[in-house]
């Protein structure tokens, strides 16, 4: 089985390499180095230095080990908490489409 690279927009691409460069810093600041850190997520080396490209196969639960490891676990609760777009969709009471019934 050969295993499929995402494809991603690169506009996506490029939010996740600044997210990995922020997680790099983050730990720069704490003065920890990548096998540390990536001992205390349970995770590779490897696996920490994709996560610091911001490389996009890796997963959101290795993410978040990594951001608990820097105290930062929290910051994923900041995700779509301001979600402008929504609230004037809502706030305009557009109804959204019900999805086909299963057949």
């Amino acid at each position: 089985m050969q295993n499929k690279k995402p494809r991603i927009l690169p506009s996506i691409a490029k939010i996740l390499t600044e997210f990995g460069e922020n997680i790099k810093l983050a730990r720069l600041r704490r003065k920890l180095s990548a096998e540390q850190v990536a001992e205390r997520a349970n995770i590779s080396r490897p696996t920490l230095l994709s996560i610091e490209k911001g490389l996009p196969g890796v997963a959101i639960g290795s993410y978040a080990q990594v951001l608990f490891v820097l105290n930062l676990e929290k910051d994923l609760l900041k995700v779509a908490v301001d979600d402008t777009l929504g609230r004037k969709l809502q706030d305009a009471e557009l109804t959204v489409k019900e999805r086909a019934p299963k057949k």
